[in-house]
């Protein structure tokens, strides 16, 4: 659809020209109603761009910034903000703003919301098409690492090795993990997943991965597990197979149906003692400075996960591989006219 440049901004906000983005399979989730209705909402939450315009009140930027803004944008001064609790800024994922209850970023311009909080400078020496993934793939499955618990020299299973899994995967390495475990049956994903450091794969669609989990940590089960699909299939396999005390860390969307069921025994009736915790990609200037320093660091490097590259103008085209999960597909990259 063709739409006019945001108008303003108001005074704490900003307009965004876009560079580059990525599409992200949320979006497809979206797009299929798994938050329920939505009108004439631009898609996209991941992309880095250049400031167009400032709004009077914002201090720092200039016109002309590169800068990244995460998938999540919250206020930051309201009571779930100051609990501790940003992505659910306001109410239940009130932080997710774009292309849920605002236009989201696949198009030229966009608006930022509490731009003094939320943009976040891109150092000169990162290109766009590796900033850009701060945005979400590496908050969000970093995350999942820091929210599992992990112990130094403990144990871990990641379900699923997309783009989050194999983010969650790199968290958990630089946490300390001594063995991380992939759950991941597609071949180009075990070579990423082995890529970017689990120690062991095991492949659903061969073995029941709860007794190949148990066999691999001798008997006990996993310190902690991280869900990064969304099914519910994974979801018991990250109870079933992590050992009393242990952590389950949900960072899947999960799209379809009405409940998420807890495997009864294996959760010890409700007295395993064992964490369920949840989240929702962390965003604000801070969190990105962090993944930035990473990035430059070179302690990680997301780019393998880029499979294919499109213009804007094809960028249909991509939404609808990376909803099919044609050729192959990671993540598409779509790049913007200068």
């Amino acid at each position: 659809m063709e739409k006019p440049v945001p108008d303003g901004p108001e005074p704490t906000g900003a307009i965004v020209r876009t560079t580059c983005a990525l599409v992200c399979t949320s979006d497809t989730h979206t797009a299929a109603g798994a938050i329920g209705d939505r009108v004439n909402l631009t898609l996209g939450h991941e992309a880095v761009g250049v400031v167009h315009r400032l709004g009077s009140a914002v201090r720092g930027y200039q016109v002309g910034d590169r800068v990244a803004v995460n998938a999540i944008t919250p206020d930051f001064h309201c009571a779930n903000c100051q609990r501790g609790y940003p992505s659910q800024c306001q109410e239940m994922l009130g932080g997710w703003k774009f292309a849920n209850t605002k236009d989201g970023v696949f198009a030229p311009y966009f608006h930022v919301n509490d731009a003094e909080a939320n943009l976040a400078p891109i150092p000169d020496s990162l290109p766009d098409d590796k900033a850009v993934y701060a945005c979400d793939m590496m908050s969000t499955g970093f995350a999942a690492a820091e929210n599992a618990a992990i112990p130094i020299g403990g144990t871990v299973a990641v379900f699923a090795q997309g783009p989050v899994g194999l983010m969650a995967t790199v968290g958990a390495r630089l946490l300390g993990a001594g063995l991380v475990i992939a759950v991941e049956s597609a071949p180009d994903r075990i070579e990423l997943a082995e890529h970017f450091g689990a120690d062991a794969i095991v492949d659903f669609t061969r073995t029941d991965p709860v007794e190949e989990i148990r066999r691999l940590t001798g008997g006990v089960g996993v310190d902690s597990a991280i869900e990064a699909l969304g099914s519910q299939n994974a979801f018991e396999g990250c109870v079933k197979a992590t050992r009393p005390g242990g952590t389950i860390s949900n960072a899947g969307y999960h799209g379809e149906g009405e409940y998420v069921r807890i495997p009864r025994l294996e959760w010890g009736v409700g007295m395993g003692d064992k964490t369920i915790r949840t989240t929702l990609c962390p965003g604000g200037k801070e969190r990105m400075s962090r993944l930035f320093r990473l990035l430059e660091t070179g302690r990680v490097d997301p780019t393998p996960l880029t499979t294919h590259t499109f213009d804007f103008s094809d960028i249909d085209t991509a939404f609808a591989m990376m909803r099919d999960k044609t050729d192959g597909i990671i993540k598409p990259l779509i790049r913007f006219p200068a």
